[in-house]
């Protein structure tokens, strides 16, 4: 019992950590583009992509679903024509290049 409990525990503060960290790579996300540091921008993009994989996983969510939510993500994007897409083809631009991934 106790053992189950530990692991529980353990995986609660897991995600609790992620949470956090999420926030916390946003924050310099923010101070980031404040300063206009292109490499620091970059960082705390990737990290809040790693992070939000990482906690997806711990939801339930595996890598190969989550490419597929994205994926589906970016065709209603694009069909809802979102700024990014309509002014700049943004969503259309990321799809064709997952797609060129695989």
């Amino acid at each position: 019992m106790f053992s189950q409990e530990s692991d529980i525990l353990r995986k609660l503060r897991l995600i609790e950590g992620l949470k956090a960290d999420l926030l916390t790579e946003v924050g310099k996300l923010y101070q980031a583009m404040a300063r206009n540091k292109r490499e620091l921008m970059g960082d705390a993009l990737a990290q809040v992509i790693i992070l939000a994989f990482v906690l997806g996983r711990r939801l339930g969510i595996d890598y190969p679903e989550m490419d597929e939510i994205v994926n589906a993500k970016l065709g209603h994007n694009i069909k809802q024509e979102t700024e990014a897409e309509r002014w700049f083809g943004d969503m259309s631009e990321y799809r064709r290049y997952l797609r060129q991934k695989r």
